[in-house]
C-alpha cells in the first residue's frame, strides 16, 4: 500500500474525543482511483459506548500526491452486509 493509502482513515475526533474509531482497512483498488473498505466503529452520544461495527466503501481520486474522497457507501448492518455478500456469491457464481 502506498504511503498516501496508509494515510487515508475514518477516525474521527472531536473535541479530544474519537466520535469513530477504524478497525480494520482493506485496499481493494490502487491507481488513479483507489477503493478502500473500512471497518469502523461509531460512538453512541448519549453512553459513549461504541455501537456495533459498520463496513464503509469509500473512492478517492488521486491529485498529485493526495487522495480527495469521491463517494462512500455504508453498510450499516451485518444484515445488510450479509445479503450483499449473498448477492454477489449469486451473481458470480464459482466457475469451479
Amino acid at each position: 500500500m502506498s504511503e498516501a493509502l496508509d494515510a487515508l482513515t475514518v477516525n474521527w475526533e472531536e473535541e479530544g474525543e474519537l466520535k469513530v474509531k477504524e478497525l480494520k482497512k482493506h485496499v481493494l483498488s490502487k491507481g488513479a482511483w483507489a477503493t478502500l473498505m473500512f471497518l469502523y466503529q461509531e460512538m453512541d452520544p448519549k453512553t459513549k459506548e461504541y455501537r456495533e461495527p459498520k463496513i464503509s466503501i469509500r473512492r478517492y481520486k488521486k491529485r498529485g500526491d493526495v487522495y480527495l474522497p469521491q463517494s462512500k457507501f455504508n453498510i450499516s448492518s451485518e444484515a445488510q452486509g450479509k445479503e450483499i455478500a449473498r448477492m454477489i456469491h449469486e451473481w458470480y457464481p464459482s466457475q469451479a
